[in-house]
């Protein structure tokens, strides 16, 4: 059995990371869509030849070791023998993936420089802006699957490095941006070569035996500091449930119910009394509900270390099939991380009163999505803007929480800048700024949602996708629920619509949309913060003046 000193342990450490970092920002740098370039939303893994995590990137949380779940389903459709020098596959079946159709999953098999030993996998997974749904960028109000894109089940796109150019036009007609769709697609499967590049190199340096060997010297690191966490978590049985508003086809709410069970050194999360599956697109594929619950583990047990393959093992995850986070087909799953940014927040609640130090009042919740779609009158040319929108996030014994921030599924998920969202598009930003009033009153006040007014330069088509209105963040330790989003069209004039959720509106050139997030929950008595901090607050426009008199006390002798 090799022996690694730490030292050389730190280096593959970081070496493998760096491979991740190379290979997202290849993918960021070669992509096509402004979704990928400039928001970001991607991520990429690098597997061992076994499907572990070598290195993550930084990226979607959500998709949090669950990249390797591709790579797996391949091989137990088609065989270890199906991974060959030179291809690479393609894929976005959600009940595989867990994920919507519009996360296209790449991954190709890094061999050794002769290609006679697989050493593992390069993964990336983007979401594409348009595969062909019944509406432009997707939908609100799908039934089944079929509307809402093109699935692929995994299919090699790249034959012994040569494209396989069938396959390709075939995925690019199923858009309605061909162009973008080719471009993005092949942003991926430079992002995975990359990795194929860089994997061997690493192994040639030090040595298969010295890389595989601080690897599960890495591993073990991982699993133990998860474990000795645990471990003083106090054993038992801890609940916590909450609703969604709706399914995008009912207006029924929708229930995340959570059961966590400490057992020693171990955590178990049992969903199985969620509710069934719904007709609207909130459901989600089992995979994806357990990276979810993978997020709020790593969030309050080891929130600073990358994950790899150590990481998880003392974690167990229980999903029932046809439940909404385990959907079989035909349930459609547009909305898939709706439910599950609630189901994060509940996993901290649950377990708030016995980690108090590392818990969190909850936040805003969703990725308040918002499309607009029509034809520019100067191009002639189609025009698709999608774009999901920052809110607050919960305060905690020790600070407040975070304001405009992106929500928790979707990490290092940014803004489209000002500057390229009305050059690229017929569309003005009116106003973009704190929502005031927005936050849950504490001792440390919640984070603070945001409000943007779109004006349109052309006609064109809005659709929506804001949540949490009926289950706002809540506070913790008597600090105050946040306020709920609103969306308003034509905000201030006798033709204002309120709509949080909406399908293929049609507005005219001059109209108007006001979108506001929610805010974090409060963390504290609202009395008992310093009124110093009030008052800046009142200053800055966080916190009315009416509410730093009756919430906090500002002005009381």
């Amino acid at each position: 059995m090799t022996t690694v000193n730490p030292i050389t342990v730190e280096i593959i450490r970081n070496a493998l990371t760096s491979v991740a970092d190379e290979m997202n920002a290849t993918l960021i740098r070669s992509a096509y869509t402004p979704i990928i370039y400039e928001m970001k939303d991607c991520s990429v893994a690098l597997l061992d030849a076994d499907h572990a995590v070598l290195g993550q990137s930084a990226g979607l949380p959500i998709f949090l070791g669950n990249l390797e779940a591709c790579t797996e389903a391949i091989e137990e459709q088609f065989g270890r023998e199906a991974w060959e020098p030179g291809d690479v596959w393609i894929m976005n079946d959600p009940y595989v993936t867990g994920t919507h159709l519009h996360d296209m999953t790449v991954m190709a098999p890094i061999f050794t420089a002769d290609e006679t030993e697989l050493l593992g996998f390069a993964t990336s997974r983007a979401h594409w802006l348009d595969v062909g749904s019944k509406d432009p960028g997707g939908t609100i109000d799908s039934v089944d699957v079929f509307q809402e894109g093109l699935r692929l089940s995994p299919v090699r796109v790249v034959e012994g490095g040569v494209q396989v150019k069938s396959l390709t036009q075939a995925i690019g007609r199923n858009s309605r941006f061909y162009h973008g769709a080719i471009g993005d697609l092949g942003a991926q499967i430079a992002c995975c070569n990359t990795g194929a590049r860089r994997l061997p190199e690493i192994f040639e340096r030090f040595g298969a035996e010295t890389v595989l060997a601080a690897r599960d010297e890495i591993f073990r690191q991982s699993e133990q500091i998860e474990r000795d966490f645990i471990s003083r978590v106090p054993d038992g049985e801890y609940r916590a449930e909450g609703t969604i508003d709706s399914d995008g086809a009912t207006d029924e709410p929708v229930a995340v119910r959570l059961r966590l069970v400490i057992d020693g050194d171990t955590m178990h999360v049992d969903l199985t009394e969620t509710d069934d599956a719904r007709p609207g697109p909130v459901n989600c594929g089992a995979t994806q509900a357990v990276a979810a619950a993978r997020v709020a583990y790593k969030l309050l047990i080891d929130p600073d270390s990358p994950p790899n393959g150590g990481s998880f093992r003392s974690l167990t995850v229980d999903v029932r099939e046809g439940s909404l986070v385990g959907a079989v087909e035909p349930f459609p799953v547009e909305w898939y991380f709706t439910p599950l940014g609630l189901l994060i927040d509940l996993v901290v609640k649950a377990l708030s009163d016995v980690v108090p130090d590392r818990a969190a009042a909850a936040s805003y919740g969703d990725s308040m999505v918002i499309f607009l779609s029509g034809v520019d009158p100067e191009t002639k040319a189609p025009w698709l803007h999608v774009e999901p929108t920052v809110g607050g996030w919960g305060a905690w014994d020790g600070s407040d929480g975070q304001d405009a921030m992106i929500n928790n599924v979707n990490g290092s998920l940014k803004d489209m800048p000002i500057e390229v969202l009305e050059t690229k598009f017929p569309l003005r930003i009116r106003r973009y700024g704190y929502r005031t009033d927005s936050s849950g009153h504490g001792r440390y006040r919640g984070g603070v949602g945001v409000s943007r007014e779109f004006e349109l330069l052309a006609d064109a088509t809005v659709s929506t996708w804001f949540e949490r209105s009926r289950t706002p963040a809540w506070g913790l330790s008597g600090g105050l629920d946040a306020t709920g989003p609103d969306v308003v069209i034509n905000p201030d004039t006798p033709d204002e619509v309120h709509a949080l959720k909406s399908a293929n509106v049609a507005l005219k050139k001059g109209d108007v949309i006001r979108t506001m997030t929610g805010g974090g929950g409060g963390f504290g008595d609202p009395k008992e913060r310093d009124h110093e901090l009030v008052a800046n607050d009142v200053a800055i426009g966080v916190i009315s003046e009416d509410t730093a008199r009756s919430v906090y006390g500002l002005g009381e002798n």
